[in-house]
């Protein structure tokens, strides 16, 4: 019988960040440019507006770097910086592999809820899936379309 370790801490960055170079900005602005100068001809400037507001937020969120947070896996749930999420309000878990980069996803029982995914250490991938292993069924889970076009663009 394997011992399930009680609780594990360990402190990851929010996001993988993603290596962008002079071009990638080059590309958003001319991009950004295009849809507004369509926008202008077709009139449209409340479309013009939400185009100019998010390349604002892409440029703010591609010049932050990520954040450190601390996690906390216990017989309870997962603890994110100060936010508890609870087993009972997640169906089960997954493990995913994106490069180096571990990540633990857990996946909820509302349809309209959004998963919850954190990145670990390598050396901690075993404590965490014995621990989430006690708690939730382990299922295969991939990335969807939403995060394989942020990571194509390098959003984040």
């Amino acid at each position: 019988m394997v011992k399930v370790p009680l609780s594990v801490t360990w402190e990851a960055e929010e996001y993988i960040e993603q290596k962008r170079n002079a071009w990638w900005f080059v590309g958003l602005f001319l991009v950004a440019a295009a849809i507004v100068i369509l926008g202008i001809f077709l009139k449209m400037w409340t479309f013009i507006a939400v185009v100019a507001l998010a390349v604002l937020a892409i440029l703010v969120r591609a010049l932050m770097p990520p954040r450190k947070i601390k996690y906390l896996l216990d017989k309870d749930g997962l603890t994110e910086g100060g936010q508890k999420h609870l087993f009972r309000d997640y169906k089960a878990f997954g493990i995913l592999k994106e490069g180096d980069h571990y990540s633990a996803v857990l996946i909820p029982r509302k349809k309209v809820s959004i998963q919850v995914k954190v990145y670990f250490p390598e050396t901690n991938g075993e404590a965490i899936v014995d621990i989430l292993g006690a708690h939730l069924p382990m299922e295969e889970v991939r990335l969807d379309f939403i995060d394989k076009l942020i990571k194509f663009l390098r959003i984040s």
